[in-house]
């Protein structure tokens, strides 16, 4: 709070340095603010800022009309599903409902949060005042892949859907049941995950890649690759399969078996005792093949067999005796 009153002669300062250069018609000046900043948030239609805070947002809304910037905004559906799980629904949060949610005040059906998020920084911008369009562009969004034991939203699924529909979304050029014609500029965040960034482990895993450029997922931005390369090969021909590399530890082959066999919807039903790929009773070999089911089920894009850089894509069929790897 007590940087706050420092925040828009800043940014008047960045503005005279650019109307000095003649640049300031092509470069704006704003701020980011998290969802935090606002006193309630839903419905969208009672939307307001805190009061503590309202002096300094209404002098960063005069300088945004001034210059004609947008508001900037960080909007998480994931945080809100984590902080009410029981209020949010995680389809909602996931751009999946079959079912919006209306705001009894305006009559307007939210088809997702994001755009309940959206719509209720435009309320709270109307609430003090401001009746000219102010734009909201989203500076950050975005979903974890990973997470701790107890942050069960944090998936590898989860995420590749959420940022997946937001582009989507996005490409939409649609916008919110209060603006339906203003389009929603967003920005995913994030492009890399943080393996050093402290906090829980959701916070290092927002990331599309991992700091060894390797794809996390494909969010539907991850053009198919022209030709093969390291690791990498076009979604092609049927035989073609996903093995663990060697060199990975047992535990990081029993948390691909976990992961490929419970949330990423992998049949290994043929590792399960008895059955014709159980033996060798490794885990390397209960990995692969695990990896393998993951990577046909899922489209046999090179992203499919990553694994934290632990999956190999080979065209030798891995097969053995009664033990069949599916190719398709």
């Amino acid at each position: 709070m007590r940087l706050m009153p420092l925040l828009v002669p800043a940014m008047n300062n960045l503005q005279l340095a650019l109307l000095g250069m003649d640049a300031h018609e092509n470069i704006k000046i704003s701020t980011p603010h998290s969802m935090a900043v606002l006193a309630a948030s839903s419905p969208p239609s009672i939307a307001a800022f805190k009061a503590p805070i309202l002096p300094y947002m209404k002098q960063v809304l005069q300088f945004l009309t001034h210059t004609g910037a947008p508001f900037m905004v960080n909007a998480y559906p994931y945080y809100a599903f984590v902080e009410d799980p029981e209020g949010v629904p995680l389809d909602y949060a996931l751009f999946t409902a079959k079912q919006g949610v209306k705001d009894t005040g305006t009559g307007f059906v939210y088809g997702s949060l994001f755009d309940a998020q959206v719509d209720a920084v435009y309320f709270a911008i109307k609430s003090v005042g401001f009746k000219g369009l102010i734009p909201v562009v989203v500076s950050e969004s975005g979903w974890p892949s990973n997470g701790e034991k107890n942050e069960t939203a944090a998936t590898m699924q989860n995420a590749q859907m959420y940022n997946s529909n937001l582009v989507k979304r996005v490409k939409s050029s649609a916008g919110t049941p209060l603006l339906p014609n203003q389009p929603i500029p967003t920005f995913i965040f994030a492009l890399f995950n943080e393996n050093e960034k402290p906090g829980p482990a959701s916070e290092r895993n927002f990331g599309l890649f991992q700091p060894s450029k390797a794809v996390v997922y494909d969010a539907g931005l991850t053009k198919e690759p022209q030709s093969s390369g390291a690791g990498q090969v076009q979604q092609g021909p049927s035989g073609v399969w996903c093995i663990a590399k060697p060199g990975a530890s047992q535990e990081q082959l029993q948390q691909i078996i976990n992961f490929a066999c419970g949330e990423g919807g992998a049949d290994c039903s043929s590792i399960q005792n008895g059955q014709a790929c159980f033996s060798p009773n490794t885990l390397v070999a209960h990995a692969s093949y695990a990896m393998n089911s993951y990577y046909q089920h899922h489209g046999r894009n090179y992203w499919n067999c990553f694994f934290d850089n632990l999956g190999l894509v080979t065209p030798t069929d891995p097969s053995y005796g009664t033990c069949t790897y599916p190719s398709q």
